[in-house]
Formats: structure tokens, sequence, C-alpha cells
């Protein structure tokens, strides 16, 4: 049985010109529906013509029962997090660049939302990944990424030399400017870009990308998600190294310090127009299918 979306919940880059108009067009179709619209309190009120009722962002979640991510898929990142573990789902509309995740373009979002306000829309659970900063026995930090972990270089010029472990079995020593640990969803971004394959999002693993190794045999692994990687600094060779999740910097390892990553309990729902075809969405952001002969002449 489909959710009756009754409030929603508009999230994005107010600061941007392209975001706050469609936040606008947004606000006024849905309120003129007789839905309730919400929005975080940082926005001002003039700038959704005063429809919207204001709450502190953390607050959404727990309010909204769907909300809509207007932006690229860094916005996605940010709400996909604030909605971890909740069954409110998750729709994008893309004013980024790219936008595998925010798959909703302006033009076509009204006819869209009108469509999954009636019931008629895809929906699909998304994993998301567990990253624990750990130094002795102590966890110095968590954070939950939706795309990857990534454990890289700190100073400009030098490799790191580190070690990974998958259960506790060591696998490699690697040399280079890092690793990647990507979701199927992540699998596109960071990851594809250093080599790594890309996994259809139903797939239940997980894919290790080395970042510019040195050795050219070390390759990307795809493991099951009931697994844990550890990614453990070299005592000898490298001092420390940045770890990001989803692109934000959240902390630092230093040498004999380790990264333990694992897939989150929490899952995020997502929801798409009705037709959603995930092959067609490479085929369209990576241009697959395409003779670009036609355009040479040749």
């Amino acid at each position: 049985m489909k959710i009756k979306f009754s409030t929603v919940a508009l999230m994005g880059n107010h600061q941007d010109p392209k975001v706050l108009d469609s936040m606008r067009q947004l606000a006024d179709y849905l309120s003129g529906k007789g839905i309730e619209v919400l929005v975080a309190d940082s926005i001002n009120e003039q700038a959704v013509s005063g429809v919207a009722r204001r709450l502190p962002e953390m607050q959404l979640a727990k309010k909204a029962a769907l909300i809509v991510a207007i932006g690229g898929d860094g916005t996605m990142f940010y709400a996909a997090r604030l909605v971890a573990g909740t069954d409110v789902p998750l729709l994008g509309v893309n004013r980024g660049r790219l936008g595998f995740l925010a798959d909703v373009s302006p033009g076509e979002m009204l006819v869209h939302l009108d469509e999954i306000l009636g019931g008629n829309y895809v929906d699909e659970m998304r994993m998301l990944l567990r990253a624990e900063i750990i130094s002795g026995n102590e966890i110095k930090a968590v954070s939950l990424s939706f795309n990857d972990v990534v454990v890289k270089r700190h100073d400009t010029g030098r490799m790191l030399e580190f070690q990974t472990c998958i259960d506790g079995r060591f696998v490699n020593t690697h040399r280079g400017d890092g690793l990647i640990v990507a979701t199927p969803t992540g699998s596109t971004a960071y990851s594809l870009s250093c080599g790594g394959p890309i996994l259809e999002p139903g797939i239940d693993a997980i894919v290790l990308t080395p970042i510019s190794p040195h050795t050219l045999s070390d390759r990307p692994i795809i493991i099951p998600t009931h697994h844990v990687t550890e990614i453990r600094l070299n005592t000898d060779r490298t001092p420390s190294a940045e770890v990001s999740c989803d692109g934000t910097v959240t902390g630092r390892i230093e040498a004999g310090e380790c990264v333990r990553v694992s897939v989150a309990e929490e899952r995020v729902a997502l929801i798409h127009p009705p037709g959603y075809d995930y092959f067609q969405i490479l085929r369209s952001k990576l241009n697959w299918g395409r003779d670009f002969r036609e355009n040479n002449g040749n």
C-alpha cells in the first residue's frame, strides 16, 4: 500500500537562486493542493512566499511524510543522513550537474510530483556505510556515508602505505594515494573515476578501490556486505591520512590507527518517478550508446 504524503519537507541550498526558484514553485504547488509544506528555519519566510512552516532542520524528518531534496547529489547525501533509519522517503530534484541520485528535472518536477502524490512511483532502499576511526580500543569518531568512505593522503607528494584486513584477515599492503570503500550507489562516483566497477544498486556488495596504486596489480575488490573492512596506516612509513565520507572530511588517522568500515543498520528509502530505469540513467549520465562519429563527420 502506498504512503499518503500529507506533509512534505523541502530541502536545498536556498542561497542558490536556481534551487530557491524550484523551492518556491514546489511550495506554492503543494500548498495549493492542501499539503503542509515544511522548510528549515534557516530559510527566510518571504523566500518561500510564507506558505511553508519553518522548523529546525533536524526536525524535518520527524515531521514530514516525504522529503524533497533540491540541488545536486551533495544535497541528496546531506538529506539522506537526516532520514537515515526512518521511514521517510527521499525524492531528488536535480539543480546540480550530473545528478545520479537527484533524477527529477526541474521542467518535469510538478508533473512527476503529481504522479507521486497520487501513489504512482518507484521506491527502493539504499544502503549506507558506517565508518569508525579507531585508536587503540577507542572509537574516536563515527560517520555515516551514502556514497563512499575515502582514506587518502594528507600531505602532497607523499604516498600512503597502509594495510587492509577483511573480518580480521590480512588482504594486502598498499602503496598509493589511498583507498575508496564504496556502496553500489557510490560505485558511479569517485570509485568509478579510479577504475572501479559499476554496481547495480540492488546488489548486496561493496567495492574497495585503490586510488592511484603504486603497483598495477593492486586492483578493486568486490566483497559481500556482511564483511567488515579495516584500513590501518603503516607505523613506519606514513604519519597521517585524511578520512572523508561523501566528500566531507570527518577526521584523520595517525600511524597505527585505523578506519573500520561496515554496512550500517540504517537504510535510506528513495522515491523515483514512474518508469524509472537505472540503466537509462547510466546511458544518459555516462553518454553510453551514442555514436560520436556523427559529430565528427566520420
